[in-house]
């Protein structure tokens, strides 16, 4: 479409109570210039082309044209009534009203400003005075959630520390119970050993008269020898006494049965070392008894033949033939008069032989 045709109006607003003198009367004064779409559109070569505008949009164009005009002239004449009004009600001031009103604002301005920097001031300081207590605040929450998490350790260790001291208090209270068990035990075997200490020394007082009885008779005139009554002297490498058991058939003993014989009477079985206590063994084994064979302290241990007393075979007096080697385990050795030694079942029915120190006179 080609450019539009401008026509412009003006309006003219007139004081009625003073009009204007005549030389202005006829002068227009202009406050709004309105452009006004031409009724006639130029024809474009659409509208040649048979397109004609619509009735009906141009006749509301124009009708928003004159509203838009009349609010115009409706702004200028309030925006004239606002000014009259105002110079109507505040009558003009006198210079020097005008000059101490200006300095009473202007000292009112400074001391707004003072106020103003005070204010500014006393706020920066707030915001800085904020700004540390937010980093206390800050440190403080750091602390206190540190605190909170060492009160949480500490009130688990506390717990724990608490059921240990339980657990303790209970294992003291039965320590505490076997303390006073342990003492009533300690009590009775302290009263047991006193008891058993008078028995003692009373066995040794019976033990001693039996020795006084044994080695020095009545018979004798209470004359001491150096065996007892029943027991045979013989000075060999260490002067000693000897008790030949020449039981009957029907009472002779095992190995271990005639070693315990000889325990009780405060022996043991003899142990020979030398030719000569051999000698004094062989000549005690004399077997009038039927059948002759004494037990001696003598027999296999871990495949060896041993001693009682703990030492080993190193000179031997076996008959014919001599046992074999290994040594059969279960074996012990008797003595027989005129022949030797002989190795038998520990287990065979044999007399036997004790053997203890003589006394010194």
């Amino acid at each position: 479409m080609s450019e539009e045709e401008v026509n412009y109006a003006s309006v003219v607003f007139q004081n009625k109570k003073h009009p204007p003198p005549e030389a202005i009367k006829e002068e227009e004064i202009v406050y709004d210039e309105v452009k006004v779409r031409d009724e006639t559109p130029e024809q474009t070569p659409d509208t040649k082309a048979g397109f004609l505008p619509d009735k009906k949009a141009n006749k509301r164009r124009r009708h928003y044209q004159q509203l838009a005009c009349c609010l115009g002239i409706l702004c200028v004449i309030l925006l004239l009534g606002i000014i009259a009004l105002c110079v109507l009600h505040f009558p003009p001031l006198s210079h020097e009203s005008d000059v101490r009103e200006l300095n009473q604002l202007k000292e009112n301005q400074t001391a707004l400003l003072e106020a103003n920097r005070n204010l500014t001031n006393n706020n920066n300081k707030l915001s800085s005075d904020n700004e540390n207590l937010r980093r206390d605040h800050n440190n403080l929450t750091v602390q206190f959630d540190n605190l909170t998490k060492g009160y949480t350790v500490l009130e688990s260790k506390t717990t724990s520390l608490t059921a240990e001291n339980q657990k303790l208090n209970t294992s003291n209270q039965e320590l505490e119970t076997r303390n006073g068990e342990l003492e009533t035990q300690k009590n009775n075997l302290a009263e047991q050993i006193r008891d058993m200490e008078t028995n003692r020394n009373e066995l040794n007082v019976s033990r001693a008269q039996w020795s006084i009885d044994a080695y020095c008779t009545i018979a004798n005139g209470r004359k001491c020898q150096v065996c007892q009554d029943g027991w045979k002297y013989n000075d060999t490498t260490k002067p000693s006494c000897y008790a030949i058991n020449d039981a009957e058939l029907a009472d002779r003993r095992t190995w271990e049965e005639a070693r315990e014989d000889c325990r009780g009477k405060n022996s043991n079985f003899a142990v020979i070392h030398d030719q000569k206590e051999k000698k004094v063994i062989n000549a005690y084994s004399w077997g009038s008894k039927g059948t002759a064979g004494y037990w001696i302290g003598l027999r296999v241990e871990d495949g060896k033949w041993k001693w009682i007393d703990g030492s080993y075979l190193t000179e031997s007096n076996w008959a014919q033939p001599p046992p074999p080697t290994p040594p059969s385990v279960g074996h012990c050795a008797i003595s027989v008069q005129g022949v030797g030694w002989i190795s038998r079942t520990c287990d065979d029915k044999q007399q036997w032989i004790c053997k203890k120190n003589a006394l010194s006179l």
